[in-house]
């Protein structure tokens, strides 16, 4: 059987193309799965995982809930977004208790860039990152990338464009590494203010204008403006962002083509997208939902497969 090159999922800078088709051909075969009428395999049932969230999280964490129970794994949920869990030494007591539960793997979403990796570091069992501050959120890019591979055919020579507030996204810089791995070019547009100044030296033109960047591009990735990690104001108002950087449904009819619209969620309507856009013919936002159970699936059930090995 083939494994995983890596004992965790850090980031998508740490796995390879071949780590990719790997998830990818899993994960197509747990769609199928979750599309009969029972959906649960029996693949982990000796498994436990723990799913540490020190930030909220609705999406994710049900998401990865629902993988884990749809692969028959024993879960415990520990949220501490209320806590005062911050630094390094608290957080490995706290994981330390949990792991004297005798847990196979943890799930982490944590506010600082590189917790899900120091962790991984100081612990034995598997760490999978559920997204660390504004740094990674490697299972959201490859549920994105087997979405447009559904909806495309294949990612390799797609030109995709990342849309919105590009700065402070974990969600766009694990697309970016993820998408140029499989071939993808990649634009980002934005206000200027909230595009990183490194940002070509990932490979990614940036083209300020919407309509252009529509007009290239196979598929949007509308990202949120992330009002929670603005410390000082990028633009001077949600209107003028908004009469700059939103899909509406009169933009996209007066392209020459259809594009696909994505959004990692959740989506505040009106602002980066209108509601006829979120939920017209031409957005896969709810397969990216679907998509997420059964990627979370994949990656679970190959990185247990190395923790039995």
């Amino acid at each position: 059987m083939k494994e995983l090159s890596v004992n965790h999922l850090i980031g998508i800078k740490h796995i390879t193309k071949s780590d990719i088709d790997l998830i990818f051909e899993t994960a197509d075969q747990f769609k199928e799965v979750i599309n009969r009428p029972i959906k649960k395999v029996p693949s982990l049932r000796d498994v436990t995982i723990a799913n540490i969230f020190f930030e909220n999280s609705t999406r994710t964490k049900l998401s990865f809930e629902l993988a884990q129970k749809r692969l028959s794994a024993d879960v415990i949920s520990f949220s501490a977004a209320q806590s005062s869990v911050k630094k390094g030494e608290t957080l490995i007591d706290t994981v330390n208790n949990i792991l004297s539960m005798k847990v196979d793997m943890v799930v982490m979403r944590h506010s600082s860039p590189g917790a899900a990796h120091f962790l991984s570091q100081n612990i034995s069992a598997s760490v999978v990152n559920a997204g660390d501050g504004a740094h990674e959120h490697p299972t959201q890019a490859l549920l994105d990338s087997f979405t447009i591979r559904e909806k495309l055919g294949d990612v390799g020579g797609k030109k995709i464009v990342i849309v919105g507030d590009i700065l402070h996204s974990r969600v766009a810089l694990s697309n970016i590494f993820a998408l140029k791995m499989q071939g993808a070019e990649v634009k980002v547009c934005g206000p200027k203010t909230l595009i990183p100044k490194y940002i070509e030296s990932l490979g990614v033109t940036v083209e300020p204008n919407l309509r252009k960047a529509l007009e290239w591009a196979d598929v949007a990735n509308m990202l949120r403006v992330q009002n929670e990690r603005l410390d000082v104001s990028y633009f001077p108002t949600t209107r003028e962002y908004t009469q700059q950087y939103s899909v509406t449904k009169e933009l996209l009819d007066s392209l020459n083509k259809e594009i696909v619209i994505m959004h990692p969620g959740p989506i505040n309507r009106g602002v980066e997208i209108t509601s006829d856009v979120a939920d017209s013919q031409q957005s896969v936002i709810l397969e990216q939902v679907e998509n997420g159970v059964a990627v979370r699936m994949a990656v679970i059930y190959l990185l247990a497969s190395k923790i039995k090995n």
